[in-house]
Protein backbone atom coordinates (compact mmCIF):
# COMPACT_ATOMS: atom_id res chain seq x y z
CA UNK A 1 0.00 0.00 0.00
CA UNK A 2 1.40 3.53 -0.75
CA UNK A 3 1.07 6.09 1.44
CA UNK A 4 0.40 9.56 1.38
CA UNK A 5 4.49 11.12 1.37
CA UNK A 6 4.98 8.16 -1.10
CA UNK A 7 2.53 9.80 -3.27
CA UNK A 8 3.86 13.20 -2.43
CA UNK A 9 7.28 11.53 -3.55
CA UNK A 10 6.13 9.82 -6.77
CA UNK A 11 4.25 13.40 -8.09
CA UNK A 12 7.84 14.97 -7.32
CA UNK A 13 9.75 12.38 -9.09
CA UNK A 14 7.26 12.75 -12.16
CA UNK A 15 7.44 16.28 -11.93
CA UNK A 16 11.75 15.81 -12.52
CA UNK A 17 12.97 12.55 -12.38
CA UNK A 18 16.68 14.24 -11.64
CA UNK A 19 15.56 16.09 -8.38
CA UNK A 20 18.45 15.75 -5.71
CA UNK A 21 17.55 13.27 -2.89
CA UNK A 22 17.94 15.71 -0.54
CA UNK A 23 15.45 18.27 -2.10
CA UNK A 24 12.52 15.30 -2.28
CA UNK A 25 13.55 14.87 1.45
CA UNK A 26 12.97 18.67 2.22
CA UNK A 27 9.64 18.99 0.24
CA UNK A 28 8.38 15.99 1.98
CA UNK A 29 9.80 16.42 5.52
CA UNK A 30 11.53 13.13 5.90
CA UNK A 31 14.90 12.50 6.08
CA UNK A 32 16.87 11.76 3.15
CA UNK A 33 17.94 8.16 3.74
CA UNK A 34 14.36 7.63 4.41
CA UNK A 35 13.07 9.38 1.16
CA UNK A 36 16.10 7.20 -0.67
CA UNK A 37 14.57 3.93 0.88
CA UNK A 38 11.02 4.91 0.14
CA UNK A 39 11.95 5.03 -3.69
CA UNK A 40 14.24 2.22 -3.48
CA UNK A 41 11.40 0.01 -2.11
CA UNK A 42 9.04 1.63 -5.03
CA UNK A 43 11.62 0.35 -7.61
CA UNK A 44 12.20 -2.74 -6.10
CA UNK A 45 7.81 -3.17 -6.01
CA UNK A 46 7.72 -2.41 -9.86
CA UNK A 47 5.89 0.87 -9.00
CA UNK A 48 8.40 2.67 -10.62
CA UNK A 49 9.41 1.13 -13.25
CA UNK A 50 12.40 3.15 -14.18
CA UNK A 51 13.23 6.90 -15.37
CA UNK A 52 14.08 8.05 -19.01
CA UNK A 53 15.36 11.40 -20.43
CA UNK A 54 13.02 13.36 -22.76
CA UNK A 55 14.25 14.54 -26.21
CA UNK A 56 12.98 16.90 -28.25
CA UNK A 57 12.32 14.90 -31.78
CA UNK A 58 12.32 17.71 -34.00
CA UNK A 59 16.35 17.96 -32.88
CA UNK A 60 16.41 14.45 -34.26
CA UNK A 61 14.43 14.91 -37.53
CA UNK A 62 11.33 12.78 -35.88
CA UNK A 63 8.98 15.54 -35.46
CA UNK A 64 6.37 13.34 -37.77
CA UNK A 65 3.77 11.59 -35.79
CA UNK A 66 1.30 8.86 -37.71
CA UNK A 67 -0.62 6.10 -35.30
CA UNK A 68 -1.59 2.86 -37.42
CA UNK A 69 -4.57 1.03 -36.87
CA UNK A 70 -2.74 -2.86 -37.92
CA UNK A 71 -5.50 -5.83 -38.77
CA UNK A 72 -4.42 -9.00 -38.21
CA UNK A 73 -4.77 -12.54 -39.26
CA UNK A 74 -5.70 -14.17 -35.79
CA UNK A 75 -3.20 -17.13 -35.72
CA UNK A 76 -0.81 -13.99 -36.30
CA UNK A 77 -1.80 -11.45 -33.81
CA UNK A 78 1.24 -12.03 -31.03
CA UNK A 79 3.64 -12.50 -33.43
CA UNK A 80 2.81 -9.40 -35.70
CA UNK A 81 2.86 -7.46 -32.13
CA UNK A 82 6.41 -8.86 -31.28
CA UNK A 83 7.48 -7.81 -35.27
CA UNK A 84 5.68 -4.17 -35.04
CA UNK A 85 7.39 -3.32 -31.53
CA UNK A 86 11.08 -4.47 -33.54
CA UNK A 87 10.97 -1.33 -35.75
CA UNK A 88 13.02 1.01 -34.42
CA UNK A 89 10.11 4.24 -35.72
CA UNK A 90 7.56 2.64 -33.31
CA UNK A 91 7.28 4.03 -30.04
CA UNK A 92 4.03 2.50 -28.77
CA UNK A 93 2.36 -0.72 -29.89
CA UNK A 94 -0.99 -1.68 -27.80
CA UNK A 95 -3.13 -4.43 -28.70
CA UNK A 96 -6.82 -3.31 -28.47
CA UNK A 97 -10.14 -4.61 -28.33
CA UNK A 98 -12.44 -3.63 -32.03
CA UNK A 99 -12.07 -4.24 -35.82
CA UNK A 100 -8.30 -3.48 -35.58
CA UNK A 101 -5.97 -5.59 -33.52
CA UNK A 102 -3.17 -3.34 -32.87
CA UNK A 103 -2.74 0.70 -32.69
CA UNK A 104 0.82 1.63 -33.54
CA UNK A 105 2.91 5.22 -32.48
CA UNK A 106 5.29 5.78 -34.89
CA UNK A 107 7.68 9.07 -35.04
CA UNK A 108 9.40 9.33 -37.91
CA UNK A 109 11.02 12.49 -40.51
CA UNK A 110 8.67 12.71 -43.05
CA UNK A 111 5.45 11.41 -45.26
CA UNK A 112 8.08 9.93 -47.49
CA UNK A 113 10.02 8.23 -44.62
CA UNK A 114 6.26 6.94 -43.40
CA UNK A 115 5.22 6.10 -46.87
CA UNK A 116 8.54 3.43 -46.48
CA UNK A 117 8.26 2.12 -42.89
CA UNK A 118 4.18 1.31 -44.02
CA UNK A 119 4.78 -0.81 -47.20
CA UNK A 120 8.65 -2.45 -46.50
CA UNK A 121 8.16 -2.56 -42.25
CA UNK A 122 4.95 -2.88 -40.90
CA UNK A 123 2.59 -3.89 -44.04
CA UNK A 124 5.66 -6.72 -45.08
CA UNK A 125 4.97 -8.18 -41.66
CA UNK A 126 3.40 -12.16 -41.98
CA UNK A 127 -0.38 -11.76 -40.50
CA UNK A 128 -0.77 -7.85 -41.26
CA UNK A 129 -3.90 -7.99 -43.53
CA UNK A 130 -4.35 -4.27 -43.50
CA UNK A 131 -3.73 -1.58 -41.89
CA UNK A 132 -5.42 2.31 -41.74
CA UNK A 133 -2.76 5.74 -40.89
CA UNK A 134 -3.66 8.70 -39.15
CA UNK A 135 -0.72 11.28 -39.45
CA UNK A 136 -0.59 14.35 -36.81
CA UNK A 137 -1.26 17.70 -37.68
CA UNK A 138 -0.45 19.17 -34.31
CA UNK A 139 -0.17 17.91 -30.87
CA UNK A 140 -2.11 19.26 -27.87
CA UNK A 141 -0.81 17.09 -25.18
CA UNK A 142 1.41 14.46 -24.87
CA UNK A 143 2.69 12.98 -21.62
CA UNK A 144 3.77 9.61 -19.92
CA UNK A 145 2.85 10.99 -16.38
CA UNK A 146 0.00 9.01 -14.29
CA UNK A 147 -2.43 11.03 -12.55
CA UNK A 148 -1.15 10.37 -8.85
CA UNK A 149 -4.30 10.50 -6.36
CA UNK A 150 -3.41 10.64 -2.52
CA UNK A 151 -4.82 8.74 0.01
CA UNK A 152 -8.00 10.25 1.99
Amino acid sequence: MIDSISFEILAILQEKARIPNVEVSRQVGLAPSAVLERIRKMENQGIIQGYEVRLNPELFDRPLIAFIKVNTAASATRDVGSALSEIPEVQEVHYVAGEDSYLVKIRTSDTKRLGHLLCHKVQSIPGVVSTKTSTVLSTVKETSRIPIQQLP
